[in-house]
């Protein structure tokens, strides 16, 4: 099922890949290369049910503790 048009402003969607990042108490999870329509005009990112299912199974198996993870560089600024 491909989405035509972007849920917040309406315009076209394109494909083309996108990164995921959430946040859970202290630590912050980076999915990154999905596949997403993504909307021209506002970059807001529409996912295709199969591809949900598989960022909800990256979700599980890391808080199984059976994903395997890499830490990256980041900093926390607060304004």
């Amino acid at each position: 099922m491909k989405p035509n048009t972007c849920s917040l402003c309406g315009r076209i969607l394109r494909e083309d890949k996108t990164e995921l990042l959430i946040r859970i108490e202290d630590q912050v999870v980076v999915i990154k290369n999905i596949p997403a329509y993504v909307c021209e005009d506002c970059g807001e990112a529409n996912f295709t049910p199969e591809t949900s299912r598989k960022i909800d199974k990256i979700m599980k198996e890391f808080h199984e503790d059976k994903i395997a993870k890499r830490p990256i560089v980041a900093f926390e600024i607060e304004l």
